[in-house]
């Protein structure tokens, strides 16, 4: 996807997003022009139980380009009452493998990109300037937080603890002596702010959904990188919650994670050829190789498990039972994914209670949550789907079989954990009467709940 200047205006540029992940858990998000119109958006969303417990750390990272006595913002933030407008520098958005903006101020020109890490709570931000007629200096001040994602922090004062090292920075957050944010750009200078909150960015997605849409961000300093005329000034941006990260080769990061993806889509094998030019089948193409690049960002590793699971929705979800097993086919089976697809379901039998497979993991402690009639009945039918895909019945039968078997009985005995009073009735459908708990598509209705999976 490719959006020239004219589709990134204010209005245009707020109502389009993007996000990348790491496949622990962490992500990184936000509108076209670099604008934050969400809680959840930014520039590092880490787990700190992984993949659970999310919290955003770094909210963005805003630029300003200094030529002579001239400044330059690059960046985009809105408030209620006031919009900086660096949007209008941006000459193109492009998001293929990783997300790309391109500013254009006069003749300089400045690429920036995104990655993240794959397996590490890791952003890097690279920035290629070029056309530079005269020495310049390149501001990097990031906007950063500590705070639950799904939370704000309102009329908020920030207690920061920094140590600086040339250009490397540990910032504790309100006595968060456990988890730093480490920061680094190489041959740069941090300058230390004290007392610097941005008061009342305004999320303009949370106020259309109806919530509370402004909040406070701390501005700990900012980075100075000076650049020289006639030459292409590359540098890296490194934020994570590790401390060893000056090595890191942002550039590197990224040829990586392109590759990791293209491997991704060219494993599924889902294009369309043709001997002969053929618009309709490029286009179809390159839509098989967005869609197959998105699976991937729903594809998570937990830790605890030493087995991938899959996101039921970003930003908001974890791992759910359910929308696993409705995903399972088009996201592993299709693709040709089929080591995930046996995580998967190794995964989701993991837990089994009293023939309930957990319909989800709470995002505070992940532990398993049984609130789900249909998840069980859901897993018979995707069994039976990779079964049809790999013939691989050693696998069925070593690890799954009895937990089939074990849903079967307990399904057919009745089932009463956490209050959810499942059983098969008379005329041989599946019942439950708790409609706090217990639930078949997320509907209820009159207490009953059926399916003839």
């Amino acid at each position: 996807m490719k959006l020239e200047k004219k589709n990134l205006s204010l209005k245009e540029g707020v109502q389009k997003e993007w996000v990348i992940t790491n496949g622990m858990g962490a992500f990184c998000s936000s509108s076209v022009i670099g604008a934050n119109t969400r809680r959840y958006h930014g520039l590092l969303v880490a787990p700190l139980l992984p993949p659970a417990k999310r919290y955003l750390l770094i909210s963005k990272l805003d630029e300003t380009l200094k030529v002579g006595n001239d400044f330059y913002n690059l960046f985009t933030n809105i408030c209620e009452n006031y919009v900086s407008d660096g949007f209008k520098y941006l000459k193109s958005f492009e998001k293929e493998y990783i997300p790309e903006f391109t500013y254009q101020i006069g003749k300089i020109e400045i690429i920036k990109k995104i990655a993240m890490i794959y397996g590490r709570n890791i952003v890097c931000v690279t920035y290629e300037i070029n056309n530079l007629q005269e020495d310049a200096c390149l501001v990097l001040t990031p906007v950063i937080t500590f705070r639950d994602f799904h939370g704000l922090n309102t009329n908020h004062q920030y207690a920061l603890n920094q140590k600086v090292n040339q250009g490397k920075v540990r910032v504790e957050v309100d006595g968060n002596a456990d988890t730093p944010i480490y920061m680094y750009i190489a041959n740069s200078e941090y300058i230390e702010h004290f007392n610097d909150t941005f008061k009342n960015i305004y999320y303009l997605k949370e106020d259309e959904r109806g919530f509370y849409p402004e909040e406070d961000l701390s501005v700990p300093g900012r980075f100075e990188v000076n650049l020289k005329a006639g030459e292409t000034n590359r540098l890296t941006f490194v934020a994570s919650l590790e401390e060893n990260i000056e090595e890191i080769d942002g550039f590197q990061v990224e040829e990586n994670e392109i590759k990791r993806l293209q491997e991704i889509v060219d494993g599924a094998n889902l294009g369309v050829t043709s001997k002969k030019e053929n618009k309709k089948y490029e286009e179809f193409n390159e839509f098989m190789k967005q869609l197959i690049i998105a699976t991937d960002n729903f594809v998570i590793y937990r830790p605890t498990f030493r087995l991938y699971s899959l996101l039921a929705g970003i930003p908001w979800f974890l791992d759910w039972g359910r929308d696993s097993m409705i995903a399972y086919e088009g996201m592993f089976l299709v693709t040709k994914r089929f080591y995930l697809a046996k995580d998967i379901l190794m995964t989701f039998t993991r837990d089994i209670k009293f023939g309930l497979v957990p319909n989800g993991y709470s995002g505070f402690d992940n532990r398993p949550l049984y609130n789900s009639v249909d998840a069980s009945l859901l897993l018979f039918e995707q069994v039976n789907k990779f079964l049809r895909y790999t013939d691989d019945y050693d696998f069925i039968e070593q690890n799954i079989y009895e937990k089939l078997k074990s849903i079967i009985v307990n399904y057919k005995k009745g089932i009463n954990i956490d209050d959810n009073n499942i059983y098969v009735d008379s005329d041989l459908l599946v019942v439950s009467r708790n409609t706090k708990h217990a639930k078949y598509l997320d509907g209820r209705e009159n207490w009953k709940f059926c399916s003839n999976s």
